[in-house]
């Protein structure tokens, strides 16, 4: 295989699901890495591929200004869409100016947007939030401690901070964005105060975070990984959690489901975390899809 190229072909469609249910974060904006030659979806055909196999409706996550604004306009002429914005972790750091190297040894990159500064992006993102309704969740922020150094801490916890409060100010709900941060995710919360609607996007804990999450009415979403064989930790989490707090997400087009590693990820493909899920908790397939539904329609409101 090391000689081979990749296989980077979309995966075929699996079994439609019995009942419908909600990408809770998805990023239509971000291209897939493909074949050569290979021309990927457009919008359109993507949101018709999911709604075939039972994934209707989504939550696009726009985590940069480019994506934002984007989200902002495709959310308002597909009703398929809610819409989700806020300047990522990762992106923090540069609005910040914070360049020093984290622990996977890689210099963040910057680009001319981010001389603006945080505080001016974060303005824009509340600014885009006030004036459209369809967006109904400030996502992703958080903590990302894998691509930052002691400098691009502080501005993430910064950015954490605004944007929970932006959250709260103007009713909306809030997904978190958690890599190797858990310890001080949960003090940020601790000492700022969740929204009352909070989701962990693609949640990462083990069982006892997990059931601390749950105890606090936190919502907790699982994608790909925890079809993963080896991920038995992820499973066990999921386990923790009241089946009316999960949510399930693609993330796409990244942390495809097993057994397409590799490969590019979309909304269509959700239905193999759903039934890996169903699975896990020994619901009934449809039963499952049903709480999932009801679950996604309380935490961002209706489509």
């Amino acid at each position: 295989m090391s000689r081979r190229a990749r296989d980077r072909s979309w995966p075929e469609a699996p079994e439609r699901l019995p009942a419908d249910v909600v990408d809770n974060h998805t990023h239509l904006d971000s291209a897939a890495e493909l074949p050569s030659g290979e021309t990927a979806p457009t919008l359109a055909e993507q949101l018709a591929r999911a709604a075939a196999v039972g994934v209707p409706r989504m939550v696009q996550i726009g985590c940069d200004l480019a994506a934002a604004r984007w989200t902002d306009q495709v959310v308002r002429v597909h009703p398929e869409l809610l819409g989700g914005i806020a300047i990522h972790p990762n992106e923090a750091t540069l609005f910040a100016g914070a360049r020093d190297v984290g622990p996977d040894g890689l210099a963040p990159q910057a680009r001319p947007e981010h001389a603006r500064g945080l505080d001016a992006a974060i303005t824009e993102i509340a600014d885009l939030a006030r004036a459209n309704d369809r967006i109904r969740v400030i996502s992703e922020t958080g903590l990302d401690y894998f691509r930052c150094g002691p400098d691009g801490r502080v501005a993430q916890v910064a950015a954490f901070r605004a944007h929970l409060a932006l959250a709260k100010e103007l009713g909306l709900a809030v997904q978190i964005h958690d890599r190797d941060a858990h310890a001080d995710v949960l003090d940020v919360l601790a000492r700022d105060g969740a929204p009352e609607r909070t989701v962990f996007h693609c949640f990462s804990g083990d069982a006892e975070m997990a059931r601390f999450c749950a105890a606090q009415g936190w919502y907790l979403s699982f994608a790909g990984p925890v079809t993963i064989p080896n991920n038995a930790a992820l499973r066990d989490a999921l386990r923790e959690v009241p089946l009316g707090q999960v949510l399930v997400e693609t993330d796409a087009p990244y942390l495809t489901p097993h057994p397409y590693r590799g490969r590019p990820n979309a909304p269509y493909l959700l239905p193999l975390t759903v039934r890996t899920v169903a699975e896990v908790r020994g619901v009934d397939l449809d039963q499952m899809c049903r709480t999932l539904a009801a679950t996604s329609t309380e935490v961002y409101g209706s489509w």
